[in-house]
């Protein structure tokens, strides 16, 4: 339900619940701490160590440890010379298929190379990475495809020089603004020391991917759509793609990764007669096309969809309210310092938290967080995050934290950015279940206890923010997409729109009651300061004693004048009805 990642220091440690995913799940926390000036001693001008070779026949990965030990042998010769130089190298070859309305709008297939120079200049204590300079240990740009080493070697030569001619000017920056502000709280360094590390894996045959069965599926399931003329935008599309990641450093790692992934996202949109705009969407990843849903599957997915957005053009808008409600719907949220938090209790003591990028597959269905390596080269490990709602440990990666300096293998990061602790899989476990079927009843015994007159039941949520800076409330914002009062009267269940979850998410997470005692797999993309990475979440459903909403802010743009083509008539005869109902 949380997931504790260290992330961008000289700030605060936020906790950052990313996905409540139908359960509560991909959450993380942000770390932030601050820094201490350091005097530079006689050891920081030492060169690296040239990184070792490897016994591989990979002619890229030869280029790349040819080359950055040329560059670390050269500019350890200048008055600042890097004490870390890190190349990673990704391929990338991809299929994408996006269809609208039976046709389709992208059918596009590329091969791209890209590189990141990772430098460091000063020393671990003090580096041109230091609090808001972090952008400055990377560079990124475009490399040469295929195998010839020259042409990969220019430009690996031209990615350093320029990271260079960055870091060193942001370490002199650095160490200006160390030195005429107050001291910082948090003494640790920018940068742990780690035991080099060497893993050559080879890539496996690509999967089967039928394209022209695929352009064909999608056109069917996007064509659904077409049938329903209050879904006023719909979208179904596929990638598939498979990567290779190749790394080495400066002090002697050299790491070769591939991975493969295929994720299908299906999208549709209403607005509502008062300009409330509504929004469905269902992903579904997996390693390769074979292991998506069916057609057929999809199909009644689509139906589904179609329905809920007609649902909620209809459906009441959601008045305040605090009370009673079960989260088993995505959210997102994060929020509260935690740097004080270590051996506290933060959630109640019957859940635990676990991320273990280590666990391949669960309950029969592969993890998108799973790796071998993160991507600073360090080993992925299983991290006890909360034992028995205490607090225990943190998501790190190479960037130490108070009382925290080593990795744990969760240094990640998209490509071009600077990697920060981050999810891999998150698994919540608890000992205070009851079964599923159960948790509805739960949820209105609450209602009654409480004397309210309805709990609410969050299905699907679209997104979220969060205020987590200390000049601001630390709150969130989750907007949620299905939401049903349930009543403690009997009344049927009634749906309603236009619902937020605002609060404190501390104070939110320590009011969780029970949970659902069937855990399920939430595979899907995790956004935060070092970019978009694949995750994975797995944790129950859960009752919260009290949950808080406020109406939602919107547009009010008009739906659209015009009926969908093929729809006049029926249009008409609508009109016709409106009007003859309207007469005295």
């Amino acid at each position: 339900m949380k997931n504790f990642e260290s992330s961008e220091k000289r700030g605060t440690v936020r906790f950052h619940a990313t996905e409540l995913l139908r359960a509560a799940a991909c959450w993380m926390v942000v770390a932030q701490l601050v820094g201490l000036p350091v005097t530079r001693g006689a050891d920081d001008k030492k060169t690296p160590t040239a990184p070792a070779a490897s016994t591989t026949s990979d002619p890229v990965l030869k280029a790349m440890q040819s080359e950055i030990a040329r560059a670390t042998a050269e500019l350890g010769k200048t008055e600042q010379p890097p004490y870390y130089l890190g190349y990673t190298v990704y391929d990338q070859d991809f299929v994408v298929l996006v269809g609208a309305y039976g046709s389709l709008l992208t059918n596009a297939s590329a091969q791209r190379r890209f590189a990141d120079v990772n430098m460091r200049v000063g020393a671990p204590e003090l580096d041109n990475t230091h609090g808001q300079s972090r952008p400055s240990g990377v560079n990124s740009g475009s490399l040469p495809l295929g195998n010839d080493a020259d042409a990969i070697a220019r430009v690996l030569w031209e990615l350093t020089d320029r990271e260079y001619k960055r870091a060193v000017p942001s370490l002199l920056n650095v160490r200006t603004n160390t030195a005429v502000r107050a001291e910082e709280e948090d003494k640790s360094p920018d940068f742990s020391k780690e035991k080099p590390q060497t893993h050559i894996e080879e890539a496996p045959a690509a999967a089967a991917f039928d394209r022209a069965a695929w352009e064909g599926e999608i056109k069917r399931l996007s064509g659904a759509f077409r049938k329903y003329p209050e879904v006023y935008y719909a979208t179904v599309m596929i990638q598939v793609q498979r990567s290779n990641s190749r790394m080495v450093s400066s002090e002697g790692s050299a790491i070769i990764s591939p991975s493969a992934s295929v994720r299908l996202i299906m999208e549709a949109q209403t607005r509502a007669e008062d300009g409330m705009d509504l929004l469905r969407v269902e992903t579904f990843q997996a390693p390769a096309a074979s292991g998506l849903p069916s057609e057929a599957e999809l199909s009644k997915k689509i139906e589904k969809m179609a329905a809920d957005l007609i649902a909620l053009r209809n459906a009441p808008v959601a008045e305040p309210y605090d009370g009673p409600a079960i989260l088993s719907g995505r959210a997102a949220a994060e929020g509260q310092t935690f740097t004080k938090k270590i051996g506290q209790e933060v959630l109640p003591k019957f859940l635990s938290v676990i991320d273990d990028p280590t666990t391949h597959e669960l309950a029969g269905m592969k993890l998108a967080g799973a790796y071998d390596f993160d991507n600073e080269g360090e080993p992925a490990q299983r991290v006890d995050v909360i034992k028995d709602g205490v607090l225990n440990n943190f998501l790190m990666s190479r960037m130490p934290v108070k009382n925290f300096g080593k990795s744990n293998g969760h240094g990640r990061n998209q490509p071009g950015r600077m990697p920060t602790g981050r999810q891999g899989n998150l698994i919540v476990t608890s000992t205070k279940t009851v079964p599923e079927t159960e948790m509805r009843q739960k949820l209105i015994d609450e209602v009654k206890k409480q004397g309210k007159p309805y709990g609410l039941y969050f299905d699907d949520i679209q997104g979220g923010f969060t205020l987590t800076t200390r000049s601001l409330p630390q709150a969130f914002q989750v907007l949620p997409v299905l939401v049903y009062k349930v009543y403690a009267d009997g009344r049927p269940d009634e749906l309603v729109r236009g619902v937020d979850i605002v609060g404190t998410p501390l104070a939110a997470l320590t009011r969780i009651l029970t949970t659902g005692d069937q855990p399920k797999v939430f595979n899907g993309v995790c956004g935060a300061e070092s970019g978009q990475v694949p995750v994975a979440a797995v944790a129950p459903s859960m009752l919260f004693s009290e949950m808080e909403v406020q109406k939602r802010a919107h547009e009010h743009e008009r739906p659209p004048l015009l009926p969908p083509p093929g729809f006049e008539d029926a249009v008409t005869a609508k009109d016709a009805q409106m009007k003859t109902e309207m007469k005295p």
